[in-house]
């Protein structure tokens, strides 16, 4: 008798566990049960690929004479990124970027800058809402009506992310990213030339969670 009465609640408790699943993974597809697992969105070792493009702007350049002055009257230019994090936890991350940039001067000619850098960051966590927080430093090719410089970056930014599903979020950046040159001719250094180029980017990026 207490052996069919055993076998009885596990024949019940199998049927519920079966029956049940169907109903949570509808719920789960439906969208429902994200909250669910939300805790578990990021850990330590997540990855994520950022893709970015949108629009740059120059703001002020800073001379060796000392003297600001301000290049927002410029054309409008363009810049792109693809970039990498890996998850420190569920706010610290590093990674690295590549990306690019191009804007007309005045005398309407164009300037073409390459970044390669690495970066890191804090990121804050609101619900389905993410808002990263980064810093890169790197090394930034320049080209300018066939002139090269080989300089340096480095670049604050702060972001807002919609976490559309456990794969994708879409959002917006805004980027500050000051290169400064010091050149040399034939060898030697002219800190007469010096020059401090500031630039505001804003730009769309969807960011892919793996």
């Amino acid at each position: 008798m207490r052996k069919r009465y055993i076998l009885g609640l596990l024949l019940v408790s199998c049927r519920l566990f079966f029956a049940g699943s169907p109903l949570f993974a509808q719920e789960w597809e439906d969208g429902e049960g994200w909250e669910i697992y939300s805790f578990d969105l990021h850990s330590t070792g997540d990855q994520t690929i950022i893709i970015s493009l949108g629009l740059i702007f120059p703001t002020v350049f800073v001379y060796a004479d000392g003297a600001g002055r301000s290049h927002n009257i410029n054309p409008v230019g363009g810049a792109g990124s693809i970039s990498f994090n890996y998850h420190l936890g569920r706010h610290a991350f590093l990674g690295g970027e590549i990306g690019g940039s191009f804007n007309a001067t005045l005398a309407e000619n164009n300037l073409f800058i390459w970044n390669f850098g690495m970066r890191g960051g804090w990121q804050f966590l609101l619900g389905r809402f993410e808002f990263p927080v980064g810093l890169a430093f790197g090394m930034s090719p320049q080209s300018y009506i066939g002139n090269g410089y080989l300089g340096i970056y480095l670049r604050g930014s702060a972001s807002a992310f919609f976490r559309f599903n456990p794969e994708w979020s879409f959002g917006l950046t805004g980027e500050w990213t000051w290169y400064p040159q010091r050149p040399t001719v034939e060898g030697v250094r002219r800190p007469d030339m010096d020059a401090d180029g500031n630039f505001l980017g804003l730009t769309l990026a969807a960011r892919y969670h793996f």
